[in-house]
């Protein structure tokens, strides 16, 4: 009965990781045809702003002025060999918990979309969304940036419910 479980989990987070990719992907396909050419999109009252630009770097351009051949290095390189790593621990565990199956799925999936977006692009990923509120905003990310993000959270919390749990 583990070993079905554990194949339904691994099977869900396959699932998971390919429409996070196919989401992010087609956001960003979109976010290139209509907001390409320096047009702007606010909605909610300006609390959500669309605009795109292209980041050579990591999360709020952390990098790009890396010279190319370390960026490919940082940027493709590394997350590749990250993602190879999780598939890895994953095909190895005897079983994947739900939350840590959720959050691992997640950042996998983004990894993988911006990941794409570099091989594709020439380095470069496609960012386009903003919140914030008045003069409180984020940096521009896009849907594999949001993914990562609450992977991490959910992996995070995770761990921090194993550890109050083995006290």
């Amino acid at each position: 009965m583990q070993t079905r479980r554990r194949m339904v989990v691994v099977s869900i987070m396959v699932v998971i990781i390919f429409l996070i990719v196919g989401c992010d992907q087609g956001t960003k396909t979109l976010a290139r045809s209509y907001l390409g050419e320096g047009n702007v999109v606010s909605l909610l009252g300006g609390v959500l702003v669309m605009r795109y630009v292209e980041n050579q770097g990591a999360f709020l351009s952390l990098g790009e002025w890396l010279p190319q051949v370390v960026r490919r290095t940082v940027f493709i390189a590394i997350p590749l060999a990250i993602l190879a790593g999780m598939v890895a621990y994953v095909g190895r565990r005897k079983d994947v918990p739900g939350v840590f199956a959720a959050g691992l799925s997640l950042v996998a999936g983004g990894g993988l979309g911006n990941l794409l977006d570099r091989v594709v692009h020439d380095g470069r990923v496609a960012d386009f969304l903003n919140l914030g509120i008045g003069g409180v905003r984020t940096g521009i990310f896009n849907l594999a940036d949001l993914c990562i993000m609450v992977g991490c959270l959910l992996l995070v919390f995770d761990a921090a419910r194993k550890r109050s749990a083995n006290r």
